[in-house]
């Protein structure tokens, strides 16, 4: 551990000004393209993170989907129940995610056509998975993003995501509780750094 500020990890941000201004619905823009743009972008992004851990991520290291002590189980197109290794859930979560971004009928892209009535709750259950991916990361792969210093990329990313569910109500606060310390933590506005120039009285 490098000396410094307290030795407290979620103070480390890449960005330092307000993340909401980034989530709020640009007056213009329709708010399912916004959603499925947003959405699209934290896949990716959250994609992208995962993919920096993948390799300690295994069968072996990583048996069940676990955060805290949530397990998360796959539930598959039938609703079938399936308890699988937490790189497993990863690969399922990417893959329904990337078929379903990739989908003119659901996320469309030409000019005129329609969103799906199901829109909505396709984002949020698309929310809902990669809140539990990013979830497994802090619970499980945090120190190995500390050594790669890759943390203040997540810990932005996290924040970024935190930002724009609450804004249009993607999750049950329910859902995400089980990250409420951590959300409060890069949440909450960072205080003013010391300023050095100390007058003496």
């Amino acid at each position: 551990m490098r000396g410094g500020g307290g030795g407290s990890h979620t103070t480390v941000r890449v960005v330092d000004f307000d993340l909401k201004e980034l989530v709020v619905l640009p007056r213009e823009i329709d708010l399912n393209e916004w959603l499925a743009c947003s959405t699209t972008t934290f896949f990716n992004l959250i994609n992208l993170q995962y993919s920096t851990i993948s390799e300690f991520c295994t069968g072996d290291t990583c048996p069940a989907m676990t955060a805290c002590n949530t397990t998360y189980f796959w539930y598959d197109e039938k609703g079938k129940k399936t308890k699988c290794t937490a790189p497993q859930y990863v690969d399922f979560v990417m893959s329904s995610v990337q078929k379903l971004v990739t989908d003119e009928d659901i996320f469309p892209t030409k000019y005129g056509k329609e969103f799906p009535n199901t829109f909505d709750s396709l984002v949020k259950k698309i929310c809902r998975y990669l809140f539990h991916v990013l979830a497994h990361i802090y619970w499980s792969h945090y120190k190995e993003t500390v050594a790669m210093d890759l943390h203040g990329h997540l810990n932005t990313l996290y924040t970024h995501f935190v930002v724009f569910i609450r804004e249009f109500n993607l999750m049950d606060p329910k859902e995400t509780s089980i990250m409420d310390d951590l959300t409060e933590a890069l949440c909450t506005p960072l205080p003013p750094q010391p300023q050095n120039h100390v007058t003496e009285r």
